[in-house]
């Protein structure tokens, strides 16, 4: 991996300053650095001085850390929603109807296709799908980011999927509704929708931090979105999950997710004024 750049005060290698960090602060002109927020702006003062005793990754995993609890809460409230709704005979009244809707169009080619399709984001399709991708970025980018982002992005996602569903415990629909093979875990949230939105966001995430065109990054963003959202429906077509199960874990995965971008824009933060900093 690159370890161009210039040293710091103490001759410790700013590495990929000149080079990785330079090019990932810029997307469609506006520089990731700079925060417009009073908030943003004392994060990424916390981040700088953190990283200044600490090193420079704590920043990083101190807001992955953070973060995870954060979306653990949040998906705590989302449960506590979904309940409210739920008695309410609110979105959760659209779970029967949609379910139904999808039972009216289903056929033997369409299953089998939704089948193979749905497998892609399972327990052993995704991580596929997500190592091949992640080895792909890091060796195209000769750069560790695209590794520790990926990494963090799906093991966050996959703590968040494997706490959330004993918690609530709610129940599939009904096997005779459903398409084989079955599935017997609790329903809420979809890990399928969750991981999908969240692996798809933060590889596009990191393409688009490379692309120099507006059109090429609206494609990168809708063809992400496009997985993500086909992914969700896939679950309710073949029955194994209600639609209320889908949307939280897209709201849910989407909290992850900019949470992940976050740290990450915070440790291009750090790094570009110790680089700034080091230059005056």
């Amino acid at each position: 991996m690159t370890t161009e750049g210039k040293t710091d005060g103490n001759g410790t290698p700013e590495q990929g300053v000149t080079g990785e960090v330079s090019q990932d602060r810029f997307v469609a002109g506006q520089d990731l650095t700079r925060w417009k927020s009073p908030a943003g702006r004392v994060l990424a003062g916390g981040a700088e001085k953190v990283t200044s005793l600490l090193g420079p990754y704590a920043a990083l995993i101190i807001t992955l850390v953070a973060g995870l609890a954060i979306a653990l809460s949040l998906a705590l409230v989302f449960g506590e929603v979904y309940e409210s709704v739920t008695e309410a005979d609110g979105v959760a009244g659209l779970d029967d109807p949609v379910l139904a809707a999808a039972k009216s169009v289903r056929s033997p080619g369409l299953d089998m296709t939704t089948t193979a399709y749905t497998n892609i984001g399972g327990t052993v399709g995704m991580p596929i799908l997500a190592v091949g991708i992640m080895v792909f970025l890091a060796t195209r980018r000769r750069s560790w980011t695209p590794v520790i982002l990926m990494l963090a992005a799906g093991l966050g996602s996959l703590v968040i999927t494997i706490l959330g569903k004993p918690i609530f415990g709610r129940s599939r629909p009904d096997i005779a509704d459903a398409i084989p093979p079955y599935e017997h875990s609790a329903s809420f949230p979809s890990g399928h929708s969750l991981n999908s939105i969240v692996i798809a966001g933060i590889v596009a995430y990191l393409i688009i931090l490379r692309l120099k065109t507006t059109k090429a990054r609206v494609i990168t963003v809708l063809v992400a979105a496009v997985f993500a959202f086909t992914m969700g429906l896939s679950r309710v077509y073949l029955g194994h999950h209600w639609l209320t199960d889908v949307l939280a874990a897209w709201a849910i995965g989407i909290a992850w997710l900019a949470l992940v971008i976050t740290a990450h824009r915070l440790y291009l933060t750090v790094r570009t004024r110790r680089h700034s900093a080091v230059a005056s």
